[in-house]
């Protein structure tokens, strides 16, 4: 499982860096036309933004595959990184740049014509909403009078010499034009593309009176990313969740252990109380010591008494 898994991983970065080799390298066409006279000059260019080294401009006639500036097997001669024809021969093809890897740009149909009159239209794609202009271009020179063809129907009812058209997706399609003294042109097939991504771009003008002027002053920070807000209100919610969640189990912990006490247990106050009842009074010394001194002093008033008691007597008997 984990094989098959890197395996796809793998895949699918082959199929990225493919698609970008693709991308990153395009056949250009000067000038920019699908059709051409016999001995028409024309210039076939890989351009890249990485570079052209190791890309070959071929084209396919629909019976072989030709390289440019290989011999008697290939066609026109190698000038930098262009293909050069000086002499185009009467036959059309599908032209493309190719890479030592065998990676390929985006193919781009040319005709050679020996006909009287030829349609210009753009060899390479075009973008929705911009203006595309054709003619029916005679081989002695000039554009004829013509009507012109989009996938076999007319597109105006009176024969023009140009016609011009705010390119949409649904104007892709088959074109030619037809003349009544020179006949019809090939066909062409023309390439819509989708419009380009919107671009904000920004001018800075300087005039002479800035220079008397002190430069402005830094601008702040860019505030925080839009996304970063929810993401700190998240982290702060859990935070305090889970704080509220520990004080509540250490709230239930303190309640279940206080009603888990026995209910048998003896208080500080009943057991006080149960010694107090067992125990037998206590004599205070002072008490103690109050009652023999009564008791003594009883003693000496008695004797006190009867010695009295006694003289009196011997003196009666006297």
């Amino acid at each position: 499982m984990r094989t098959s898994s890197v395996a796809l991983l793998l895949g699918v970065c082959v199929l990225l860096l493919s698609a970008l080799t693709v991308c990153a390298v395009s056949l250009s066409v000067s000038p920019n036309l699908q059709q051409f006279f016999t001995a028409a000059s024309v210039s076939l260019t890989c351009e890249g933004q990485l570079g052209s080294d190791g890309w070959t401009v071929k084209r396919d006639t629909g019976s072989a595959t030709e390289s440019c500036g290989a011999g008697g097997r290939g066609f026109g001669r190698i000038n930098g990184p262009s293909c050069l024809f000086n002499e185009f021969e009467p036959v059309s093809g599908v032209y493309w740049c190719e890479g030592e890897a065998g990676e390929k740009s985006e193919e781009v149909n040319i005709t050679v014509s020996d006909k009287e009159v030829i349609l210009e239209s753009p060899a390479l794609p075009v973008r929705t909403g911009s203006d595309v202009t054709l003619r029916c271009k005679k081989k002695t020179g000039g554009t004829a009078a013509a009507y012109f063809y989009f996938n076999g129907r007319p597109v105006g009812p009176t024969s023009e010499h140009i016609i011009t058209i705010n390119v949409q997706q649904s104007d892709e399609g088959l074109y030619w034009c037809s003349t009544d003294e020179f006949g019809s042109s090939p066909q062409s097939f023309l390439r819509v593309k989708g419009p380009l991504p919107p671009t904000t771009t920004t001018t800075t003008t300087t005039t002479d009176t800035d220079v008397s002027h002190p430069p402005s002053p830094s601008l702040p920070p860019p505030p925080l990313q839009p996304f970063i807000i929810p993401v700190v209100a998240a982290v702060v919610s859990l935070v305090l969740v889970s704080l509220v969640l520990v004080l509540v189990r250490l709230l239930w912990k303190k309640h279940t252990v206080h009603n888990e006490a026995p209910s048998n247990d003896v208080t500080y106050s009943e057991v006080t109380s149960r010694e107090s009842s067992n125990k037998m009074p206590v004599i205070q010394p002072e008490m103690v010591y109050s009652t023999l001194r009564t008791n003594t002093t009883g003693t000496e008033m008695r004797d006190k008494s009867r010695k009295t008691r006694d003289t009196l007597r011997l003196i009666h008997l006297l």
